[in-house]
C-alpha cells in the first residue's frame, strides 16, 4: 500500500465509526421526537452557528490554512509553523467571539424574517429556534479552536487524533440524547442511566459536551509535536497574510455552501411538518458513504497535493489526482444506486416515522444519493485548487452554482416537496466539480483519463441497483424489513464488486 492509501484507510475506519455513532444518535433522537415541530426546530437552530464554524475555521480557514502551514513547516521548520498556527488561532477565536455576540443579539430577525432560516414556522416554534441557536453558539466557540487544531495536526502528517475527534463529539451528543433529554431513566441492559428531563435543550447541551471532547482528545497531539502557544496576532506576518489571502475567496465559497443549507431549510419550513427533518436525515444517510470514501480521500490528499504543488511536480500531482477521480467515480456511482434501490425497507423500521414520513424520507434520500458522486468529486476537485493556492476558481464556480440552485430549487420544492430540494442539491453539486476538474486539467495541459471506469460504474449501478430495488419490493420484504433490506443491499453490493474491482485495486496505489 502507498502512504496515501494507509492514511485513507485509517481515516475511513474512523470516519465509519463516526458515521455509525452519528447514525445511532439520529435513531435515538428520532425515537424521542419523531417527525415533530421540536425536531424541526432543533435541526434549523444549528444552521447559523454551523455556518459560523464552517466559514471561520471548519471549512474556510482549515483548507486555506493547511497549504500555507505545510509549506512553512517544510521550509522553515516546526517552530515557525507553530508560531503561524498560534497567530491564526488567536485571530480566529477573537473573530468568532465577536460574531457570536452579534448572532446572539440578532437571533430573532435571523429566524423570523422572510429571508431567515425559518420564516414558515409558527411563533412558538420560532421562539424555540432562537433559544436553541443562542445556546449552540457555545459549541461554535469551542470548534473555532478545535477545527484549526485538526488542520495543524494534519499539516504535520498526523491524522489519528483528528480522525478520532468527530467520534468523541458523537459520544457527547449521544450522552445528551440518552441522559439529558428524557424525563424518565433509560435502561440499557443491566445499566440504568439517570434522566435530566431537559427536553430538546438537552440535545444542544450534549453537542456542547461533544465539542469540548472534540478539542480535548487532540491536545496530546499538540504535546507530541511540541506546540508552544504565542500570544500574538502577527497580522503583518507574510505567512499570516498568505493564509488570509487564501481565506478570503474560500470564505466566500463556504458562504455559498452554507447559503445552500440555509435556503434548503428556508424552503422546507414552508412545506408540511417533518420536511426539514426528512432533508436532515436524508443528507445524513447520503453523507455516510460519501464521507467514508470522498472526504477520506480528499482529506488524505490535501497535504500531499500541497507538497507536490510547492515542489512544482505537476506529473505527480496529475497522476495522484487522476487515480483519486477514477476511484471516486468507479466506487460511488454503484454505491449510490444500490442504496437508492435497497434502503427503503430499513428506513421505516429504524426511524419509526410512519408510512407517510418514511416515504418522504426515502425520496429525499434518493434525491441526495443522485449527487453522491458529485459531492465526493468535490472533495478532491476543490482541494486540488487550494493545494495550488488558487481559491478564486472554486469561488467563481460556487457562486454561479448558487444562482442556479436558487432558480431550480424555487421551481421544484413545491411540486416535489423535500425530494425536489434534494434533487436540486444533486444537480448543482455534480455540475460544479466536473467544471472544476475540466478547468484544472486544461490549465495543466493534462486531461484526466477515466478509461473504462465510467461505463463499468454505470453498468454496476444499473445491475446492482436494479437487483436491490427488485428485492426491496418483494412482498416478503414488507413483513421482514430488516432481513429484506439487508438482503437487498448486500445482494446489490455483491453484484457490483466484479464491475469495480480495478478501482478497488487502484485504491491501494493512491
Amino acid at each position: 500500500m502507498s502512504r496515501l492509501t494507509r492514511i485513507s484507510i485509517l481515516l475511513a475506519v474512523f470516519f465509519a465509526l463516526d458515521k455509525a455513532a452519528g447514525f445511532i444518535r439520529q435513531i435515538v433522537v428520532a425515537k424521542l421526537f419523531g417527525m415533530s415541530d421540536l425536531l424541526d426546530a432543533f435541526n434549523v437552530a444549528n444552521n447559523i452557528p454551523d455556518m459560523l464554524y464552517a466559514l471561520i475555521s471548519g471549512g474556510a480557514l482549515a483548507i486555506a490554512f493547511i497549504p500555507v502551514l505545510t509549506g512553512t513547516i517544510t521550509q522553515e521548520g516546526h517552530d515557525s509553523g507553530w508560531k503561524l498556527f498560534s497567530r491564526v488561532v488567536n485571530l480566529v477565536f477573537m473573530v468568532t467571539a465577536v460574531l457570536s455576540v452579534v448572532v446572539f443579539f440578532l437571533a430573532e430577525p435571523l429566524v423570523r424574517s422572510r429571508v431567515g432560516v425559518a420564516p414558515g414556522f409558527g411563533p412558538e416554534q420560532q421562539a424555540l429556534v432562537v433559544q436553541l441557536m443562542r445556546l449552540n453558539l457555545i459549541g461554535t466557540l469551542i470548534f473555532s479552536v478545535s477545527g484549526l487544531v485538526m488542520a495543524g495536526l494534519q499539516s504535520n502528517q498526523h491524522f489519528l487524533l483528528p480522525a478520532l475527534a468527530p467520534l468523541v463529539y458523537d459520544i457527547g451528543q449521544i450522552f445528551g440524547a440518552l441522559v439529558l433529554v428524557p424525563d424518565q431513566p433509560f435502561a440499557f441492559g443491566p445499566v440504568t442511566l439517570p434522566a435530566a428531563g431537559l427536553g430538546v435543550q438537552g440535545l444542544v447541551i450534549g453537542s456542547i459536551i461533544g465539542a469540548a471532547l472534540h478539542l480535548a482528545v487532540q491536545i496530546p497531539g499538540l504535546i507530541r509535536f511540541k506546540f508552544r502557544w504565542s500570544p500574538t496576532l502577527g497580522l503583518k506576518d507574510d505567512a499570516v497574510q498568505r493564509v488570509l489571502a487564501l481565506m478570503g475567496p474560500r470564505l466566500l465559497t463556504m458562504l455559498y455552501i452554507q447559503g445552500v443549507y440555509l435556503l434548503r431549510d428556508n424552503l422546507a419550513s414552508r412545506l408540511k411538518t417533518g420536511s426539514v427533518t426528512a432533508l436532515t436525515y436524508g443528507w445524513m444517510l447520503m453523507q455516510i458513504p460519501e464521507t467514508i470514501i470522498g472526504t477520506t480521500i480528499g482529506t488524505a490528499l490535501l497535504p500531499t497535493l500541497s507538497e507536490y504543488a510547492a515542489a512544482k511536480d505537476d506529473d505527480a500531482f496529475h497522476a495522484t489526482l487522476q487515480r483519486a477521480v477514477r476511484v471516486l467515480a468507479g466506487v460511488t456511482i454503484p454505491i449510490a444506486a444500490v442504496m437508492g434501490g435497497g434502503i427503503g425497507p430499513l428506513l421505516g423500521m429504524v426511524f419509526g416515522f410512519g408510512p407517510e414520513g418514511t416515504q418522504t424520507l426515502l425520496w429525499a434520500t434518493r434525491g441526495f444519493l443522485i449527487g453522491m458522486t458529485g459531492h465526493s468529486l468535490m472533495e478532491v476537485a476543490a482541494r486540488s485548487f487550494y493545494a495550488r493556492q488558487d481559491a478564486r476558481t472554486p469561488l467563481i464556480t460556487g457562486w454561479i452554482s448558487f444562482a442556479f440552485y436558487i432558480a431550480i430549487a424555487s421551481l421544484l420544492f413545491r411540486p416535489l416537496g423535500p425530494a425536489g430540494i434534494s434533487l436540486t442539491d444533486s444537480i448543482i453539486f455534480t455540475a460544479q466539480p466536473i467544471a472544476l476538474l475540466i478547468i484544472l486539467t486544461r490549465r495543466m495541459g493534462r486531461p484526466i483519463k477515466l478509461g473504462s471506469t465510467l461505463p463499468r460504474a454505470l453498468g454496476a449501478a444499473i445491475t446492482g441497483g436494479g437487483l436491490a430495488l427488485f428485492i426491496a419490493n418483494l412482498s416478503w420484504t414488507a413483513s421482514h424489513p430488516l432481513f429484506g433490506g439487508l438482503a437487498a443491499l448486500s445482494s446489490g453490493a455483491l453484484l457490483v464488486l466484479p464491475w469495480i474491482w480495478p478501482e478497488l485495486r487502484l485504491l491501494l496505489k493512491l
